[in-house]
């Protein structure tokens, strides 16, 4: 038996990172035991309560219960977002196996620290992981510019060079790690999701809140309402759209976002009438909202590298839908709306198309030829929907996912953790205080504790 810990955010943190890890707990309880560690004792009493096999704390108790029964393994679910915040303490002093399920962290690095104030921190952090960039490139982001600039400078060396291990979701991102850092063990990790087969009467009920006929053509967007989602260019293809299926809305599922008011964006487009914003839908209603659209858009940019689980979802329920053409998505088997023929980095992919891939240099063009043709062509809807169903059973199980896991831990926990030297902040020796303490009485001869170091291998637990 496997003892592993792992840290990653809980429900009812509102991360798709949570729900896929509850998911793969429960996938992989059999041979492996989990202790849980999360941020809030709100998390641990929400997981206790829905019960599962694994034990939850929240991450201040993990030195202690590493020092009383070491684990074989941390793992870690990093993503590119506030709710990993607290698993920066524990990552460069118990390294082990990091999954990042996005390309880049600095986003969330960058808040981390400068809200903080922890600006000759930040400075530090940028200089290791982009040494090749000039010392004055800090400023920006302390300066409140970074935005898109985070993007360029993704932060990845310290975590990937002091890791036993790293997995991610795709060849394309795992390629592009192994590039940029020789020496790291990188692995792909399938992601998985459950399968989506709600009740028809479920799937009738929510069309029916909306005021959806039956003839309704719903183009549905899933996750968090931002720019990021290319709302603007789909209003503007739906501007077009319509003039050939008249009865066609938009469904916006999930929450607005408090920096990004879209509904001017859909009245300048003259789509305004056709929008719908749901909000916040829980977790048990997805698969009915899923099954309710005729049409699933999933685009996205820019892009961090990220495989996106509310495609898979769609993908699961059987949905046609319309990818942005990323270098993450490339050897997928898509339809290009222009032509209507397969397109894919793999030549030698036989697989029918799973989805519509819109060129980000011709998006709203390509975009508008797409609506225009899935309204009025149901076949092409449904052999597009059949081929996605058959695609997310080959490749996107819970249960595929749970096997690479287990596969990926037992090659991990191994693995001597790489000897790096990183800035001294990500590695504190807990004296800083003390030191602090006693900078007035330089001139004594004051003796400090020794601090402790993380394991060099581990059989040197």
């Amino acid at each position: 038996m496997v003892r592993v810990a792992l840290f990653s955010p809980m429900p009812p943190v509102r991360s798709g990172i949570a729900d896929y890890t509850r998911d793969l707990i429960a996938a992989l309880a059999s041979g492996t035991e989990i202790d849980v560690f999360v941020a809030t004792a709100g998390e641990v009493d929400a997981a206790t309560e829905s019960g599962g096999p694994a034990r939850y704390a929240t991450a201040h108790d993990f030195p202690w219960r590493h020092h009383r029964a070491p684990y074989d393994l941390t793992i870690f679910q990093m993503g590119n977002s506030w709710c990993h915040d607290f698993m920066w303490p524990y990552l460069f002093r118990y390294p082990g196996l990091v999954v990042l399920h996005d390309g880049q962290l600095h986003h969330a690095r960058a808040w981390s620290l400068l809200r903080r104030r922890r600006s000759d921190d930040y400075r530090a952090e940028l200089a290791f992981n982009h040494p090749e960039l000039p010392r004055e490139a800090a400023e920006a982001a302390l300066a409140g510019l970074g935005g898109t600039l985070y993007y360029f400078w993704p932060m990845l060396r310290s975590v990937v060079t002091s890791a036993r291990a790293v997995a991610v979701h795709s060849a394309a991102l795992a390629d592009e790690i192994r590039a940029g850092f020789p020496d790291a063990a990188v692995h792909v990790i399938r992601m998985g999701v459950p399968d989506v087969a709600p009740r028809a009467d479920e799937v009738a009920s929510v069309r029916e809140r909306h005021g959806f006929a039956p003839t309704t053509l719903v183009v549905a967007a899933f996750g968090g309402v931002t720019p990021e989602k290319r709302l603007r260019p789909l209003f503007d293809a739906a501007a077009v759209a319509r003039r050939y299926h008249p009865d066609l809305r938009l469904l916006l599922v999930g929450p607005p976002h408090p920096h990004y008011d879209v509904m001017p964006e859909a009245q300048s487009a003259r789509v305004a009438d056709l929008v719908t914003i749901t909000g916040f839908v829980a977790d048990a209603e997805l698969p009915a909202y899923l099954a309710a659209a005729d049409i699933v858009s999933c685009l996205r940019f820019p892009s961090a590298g990220e495989t996106s689980a509310s495609w898979l979802r769609a993908l699961a329920a059987g949905r046609p839908t319309l990818i942005s053409d990323l270098p993450q998505q490339a050897a997928l088997p898509t339809l290009d709306p222009r032509s209507w023929t397969v397109v894919s980095a793999n030549p030698r992919t036989r697989s029918a198309p799973i989805a519509v891939s819109i060129d980000l240099l011709d998006e709203i063009h390509s975009l508008t030829l797409a609506l225009k043709h899935l309204a009025t062509d149901p076949q092409r809807r449904r052999s597009l929907g059949e081929s996605a169903k058959q695609h997310w059973a080959a490749n996107h199980t819970v249960d595929l996912m749970a096997s690479d896991y287990r596969e990926v831990i037992a090659r991990a926990s191994h693995r001597p953790v790489p000897e790096v030297s990183l800035p001294s902040h990500l590695r504190p020796d807990g004296t800083e205080h003390l030191r602090e303490l006693l900078a007035p009485f330089a001139g004594l001869a004051v003796p400090l504790p020794s601090a402790p170091q993380p394991p060099r291998s581990p059989e040197g637990r």
